[in-house]
């Protein structure tokens, strides 16, 4: 489909004109907010540099953690007399580096860190030996599932983002790579089409590969062999339209997570490959599980909330845990004897626990406050029910509404600490979060129903959230990011007169042109292919690039993004907000030049959303 694209030469972030466009933005945008980002920032500041876990990992040695705490981001280990030993700073990697990820050797002796400047998925893995801190290993680029076999040997994957394979393939693509003594040889992947990614695993009861390869989010096959000879590695298992993927090999039995049928199963097959359900679907979805001793740990989402229920190994329920309050738990690791988990909800930052035969909280971290999280459904155009949580002060009137949703990918959107949302909650806003089609929040069915063809079915949900508080005479402002921002894009270029304001964050916005900006072309199998004249056609119909329209009128709208954005390539958000000005909209931009997709140092990430607030007050006219 050919479509004229009067602004696509700000694809080009070596234009010079790109970065005029960005300075004049950027200037138009601090003569609206004013003195307000200065008054907030440190209020969004206690909140956001309280101690906070982003990951937690099990071993030998103890618990790892990866914690954001002041401006820093911190690996630390939790020895077994209860002790934390800080290992490594953000802070001593340069300005603007953050830690975005770790592995540990299963004995805990040798830590693997990922850090990157300005939040970019590109970055650099560091091998470190965990006692003295001593750098044995580094390798740059997007890597990922270290399995080690012993410490100075470990496969990992790789993912070509720019450059063609070693076996030739175009990029987005993936391979696995054996590493000794620094140097690479390419073991498994050869001839995998782009699009097709590889996840990597070694079960903790023996020597078996567990290897998941992904076409999209949309299905997979499940792989296993000897870990030391990858050319044994065979399919299993085959999800032929539909997700599946390992969790361990136990009792001469592969455990893995099918969703063949809409809620997620667990499966038992055995060494000759004949299969049967151990733990059958039950009314909520299942996300993840680990085996523990002769336990199984199973994840649900009930309402979007985490649950767990605990299973013996012939599938039987024996126990199931719901937390005080709606909460989300991840990073649930086992090393086979032992598992770890994080809690967190909207104003907790974490709760870690331990399970062995029963769950154990071993350190937590939680605001004092007056706040209630209430839950409610409204419901969509089609008669769909969709989910609502509502968070407040006790006793407030629900008036000013600050209302996100993504709807995509798989991912469901649950309870999450929002420290930059809680001085809002704190002067008597409302912050609300709309389980829309897209995320797995109501099963496999539920993400369906949001992709491709149906992705008009998340607009439409978004749209009934929003009017959920219209109704209740609201002023209401939508907020998304990511495929997040598409969706606030959509519903604005689709509703804006419902709208009292819209933050479209790091967005995707021109559908006939993602998959040709940076790893766009991976998104294919969840969006389409505008490439193909059906798939282009129904993108074309709700693209928010596309859908500006001089003849409507649009609310104050607040686009913002980082040049260090590597994933969603930040000319979405130039090209959306010139249209937007060409049509005479209340539009601003707002570009971080040390933020990326994946994030950003506190510092810069409280000067964001002390920004994004702002905007906010200002256009609820709100007193700070």
């Amino acid at each position: 489909m050919q479509v004229e694209d009067p602004y696509i030469w700000m694809e080009n972030l070596q234009d010079p004109r790109v970065l005029e466009f960005v300075e004049k933005e950027n200037k138009k945008l601090r003569e609206f907010l004013g003195d307000l980002p200065d008054k907030l920032y440190p209020r969004i500041s206690r909140y956001y540099m309280t101690e906070y876990v982003v990951m937690v990992r099990v071993s030998d040695k103890g618990y790892f953690g990866l914690f954001r705490e002041g401006n820093s981001y911190k690996i630390k280990l939790m020895t077994k007399k209860g002790e934390w030993r800080e290992l490594i700073d953000s802070q001593s990697l340069g300005k603007d580096y953050i830690i975005r990820y770790f592995y540990t050797s299963p004995d805990g002796e040798i830590l693997a860190y990922t850090y990157s400047y300005g939040g970019a998925d590109e970055g650099v893995t560091k091998f470190v030996k965990v006692d003295t801190m001593e750098t044995i290993d580094e390798i740059k680029g997007v890597i990922g599932s270290i399995v080690w076999l012993n410490h100075e040997k470990f496969y990992y994957v790789k993912m070509f983002r720019k450059e063609k394979t070693p076996d030739g393939v175009p990029p987005p693509a993936t391979r696995v790579f054996l590493r000794e003594n620094g140097i690479d040889e390419m073991v498994y992947g050869q001839g995998l089409p782009p699009a097709y990614f590889i996840g990597l695993a070694k079960s903790n009861f023996s020597d078996q590969a567990l290897v998941t390869i992904s076409y999209g989010w949309t299905e997979s096959s499940v792989h296993r062999g000897p870990l030391r000879d990858p050319s044994k590695w065979e399919k299993i298992y085959e999800g032929k339209g539909f997700p599946v993927y390992p969790i361990e090999y136990v009792n001469n039995q592969y455990l893995v997570i099918s969703f063949e049928k809409n809620m997620g199963v667990l499966l038992s097959i055995s060494d000759n490959q004949e299969k049967k359900i151990l733990v059958d679907e039950w009314e909520f979805p299942l996300q993840n599980a680990v085996v523990v001793n002769d336990r199984i740990l199973i994840h649900y989402l009930r309402h979007a909330s985490s649950v767990i229920r605990a299973f013996d190994l012939s599938g039987t329920l024996i126990d199931t845990v719901i937390s005080d309050v709606p909460g989300t738990i991840s990073s649930l690791h086992s090393n086979g004897s032992e598992a770890v988990f994080k809690f967190e909800s909207f104003w907790i930052p974490y709760r870690i626990y331990t399970y062995r035969d029963k769950i154990k909280l071993i350190t937590s971290n939680e605001i004092e406050n007056d706040y209630t999280v209430e839950e409610d459904f409204t419901e969509s155009r089609d008669g769909t029910k969709i989910h609502l949580f509502i968070v407040k002060r006790k006793g407030t009137e629900i008036r000013d509404v600050l209302i996100f949703g993504y709807g995509g990918f798989r991912i469901a959107i649950t309870p999450t600490y929002v420290p930059h949302v809680l001085p809002f909650i704190d002067d008597g806003g409302i912050y609300a979060v709309a389980n829309i089609r897209g995320g797995t929040e109501y099963g496999e069915e539920w993400h369906r129903l949001g992709m491709r063809e149906n992705k008009q079915n998340v607009f439409d949900d978004f749209i009934a959230a929003i009017e959920y508080f219209k109704n209740k005479g609201s002023r209401v402002i939508a907020s998304g990011r990511s495929n997040g921002g598409l969706l606030v894009g959509a519903v604005l270029t689709q509703r804006p007169e419902i709208l009292d304001g819209a933050l479209i964050g790091y967005p995707v916005l021109d559908m006939l042109r993602f998959h040709k900006l940076y790893i766009g072309k991976a998104w294919v199998p969840e969006y389409g292919d505008p490439d193909n004249p059906r798939d282009a056609e129904f993108l074309r119909k709700y693209s928010p690039y596309h859908n500006i329209s001089k003849d409507k009128k649009y609310p104050p709208t607040l686009v913002y993004t980082g040049l260090h954005d590597d994933r969603v390539h930040p000319a979405h958000a130039f090209k959306f907000v010139a249209k937007l000005e060409e049509v005479g909209a209340p539009v601003y931009l707002r570009v971080e030049t040390a933020s990326g997709h994946a994030g950003a140092t506190p510092e810069i990430k409280i000067k964001e959303y002390s920004d994004l607030l702002a905007f906010v007050y200002k256009v609820l006219e709100k007193k700070v």
